[in-house]
């Protein structure tokens, strides 16, 4: 019995409800203790920025190593990354202008996501087989036959990412003074567009 195999694409867009941060402050000294000395008096200021509601430490990770020039060692460096999840994004300006008036090393920030894309997959997934059905009646009436059943379904991954039209946003650190916010209104860090692809393959059968 001929058949035809069709691919079918479902895209469907929602507005981010979450944001990811991260975050690094770096500081250096003659030994490894000083360098984390002064590190742990940098970070001090910041962490109870971290504390407000809405906003999860994902990880905390700590660096410390020897800088070298040549043969010779010339120092210690000593850092702590920061990942941060906004589940509140009323949250996020106020919490970004907190830690760039810190004086991070860098920040980079918001990768925006979805909390639940379970709806919007399932939706995408019906737009994917509905597309390679489409497809497939386009082939029959080609070939003069009648589209019969489905046969076999291949259900790809669904993957998620921001929109192209609305590209991810980076900010580098600040460079003002210490202690000093800055204004975050001109960055238009607004909830992008999330958009979740599914893709199918798809065989029916043909009838004369």
């Amino acid at each position: 019995m001929a058949e035809v195999v069709t691919k079918g694409t479902g895209k469907v867009e929602r507005t981010a409800d979450r944001a990811e941060v991260q975050v690094n402050f770096e500081t250096v000294g003659s030994t490894r203790n000083e360098a984390v000395d002064q590190l742990t008096r940098r970070v001090a200021s910041v962490e109870p920025v971290l504390e407000r509601p809405g906003v999860e430490v994902r990880s905390r990770q700590l660096s410390v190593h020897d800088n070298w020039d040549g043969q010779q060692r010339a120092g210690s460096r000593a850092s702590q990354q920061y990942t941060l999840r906004v589940e509140d994004l009323a949250q996020l300006d106020d919490l970004l202008s907190a830690l760039v008036a810190a004086e991070p090393t860098w920040l980079n920030g918001p990768q925006w996501q979805l909390a639940a894309d379970a709806e919007a997959i399932r939706e995408a997934q019906r737009e994917a087989v509905l597309d390679a059905r489409r497809r497939a009646e386009g082939y029959a009436e080609a070939l003069g036959a009648r589209l019969g059943t489905l046969q076999r379904l291949s259900d790809g991954d669904g993957e998620t990412w921001a929109a192209e039209s609305t590209p991810g946003r980076a900010m580098a650190a600040y460079g003002g003074s210490v202690g000093q916010a800055p204004n975050m209104d001109e960055l238009n860090l607004e909830a992008q567009q999330i958009v979740v692809t599914v893709r199918c393959t798809a065989a029916w059968t043909l009838l004369d």
